[in-house]
């Protein structure tokens, strides 16, 4: 029913549509993992981690000792509510945000003048695809444009080490990008969305530190939308 290498996403594209379409409504309490893991031919580890994403996204809620429920309407950026971090056992949300700030600017500024037009061009349509699935509020679309629109940058990166790197701690990054879309109200999306035109205009202009600084920039933005400050890079620094 599914490709096997992207089995999570795609049940969360399915039970994200069954809660559009109204098949779940706000409140409703979703069937158990048993019986949902059945309905998709899916294992119940490949369920759980489409499940997490949902409700990283704002779109559903567990209640300990009472299960997972959808949730109910609220106006983003207003009344939507954050899930746990859920790597705390490991890094905490700061620590992530502060090594993506070290980490993605410096492979933005190797990357710039190393993208072709048509790389450039993909990343627009990126940006664009965001901002049309928040609009549609369809989160998974808009995180997985997101998603594909760093990812192009790290593939023109000229540091080889610093690209695997990335992809060692990816899953991390991909949490905190998904992380503040619950509180995420619309001018901040905007806002979003002409950082990542920026980026791309320093990219495609050849000015590694214009781009190193605009990726810098966007990511501190998000960090403070997650209810963040990242006020230095320094090793100890402190929200």
């Amino acid at each position: 029913m599914f490709n096997k290498t992207l089995v999570p996403q795609s049940v969360a594209r399915e039970i994200q549509g069954m809660i559009q379409s109204g098949q779940l409504r706000p409140g409703e309490k979703i069937p158990s993992q048993r019986v949902f893991s059945q309905k998709f031919g899916i294992s119940r580890a490949s369920l759980r981690e489409a499940l997490l994403t949902l409700e990283t996204l704002g779109l559903l809620k567990t209640e300990a000792g009472r299960g997972t429920f959808v949730a109910g309407p609220s106006k983003l950026g207003v009344t939507g509510h954050m899930a746990p971090w859920r790597y705390s056992d490991s890094y905490s949300v700061f620590d992530v945000f502060q090594t993506r700030i070290l980490l993605e600017g410096e492979i933005a500024r190797l990357a710039a003048g190393r993208l072709t037009q048509l790389q450039l061009d993909k990343m627009e349509q990126a940006t664009r695809t965001m901002e049309e699935c928040w609009a549609n509020q369809d989160l998974l679309a808009n995180v997985e444009a997101d998603l594909e629109f760093h990812g192009i940058i790290v593939s023109a990166c000229s540091n080889a080490m610093l690209k695997a790197l990335y992809q060692t701690v990816r899953d991390l990054v991909t949490e905190t990008q998904r992380q503040p879309i619950p509180i995420t109200d619309p001018e901040r999306m905007q806002e979003s969305i002409g950082e990542h035109r920026e980026i791309i205009m320093a990219l495609g202009s050849n000015d590694g530190p214009r781009a190193k600084l605009a990726m810098e920039t966007h990511i501190r933005n998000t960090a403070r939308c997650a209810g963040l400050e990242p006020k230095s890079l320094s090793a100890d620094a402190t929200l």
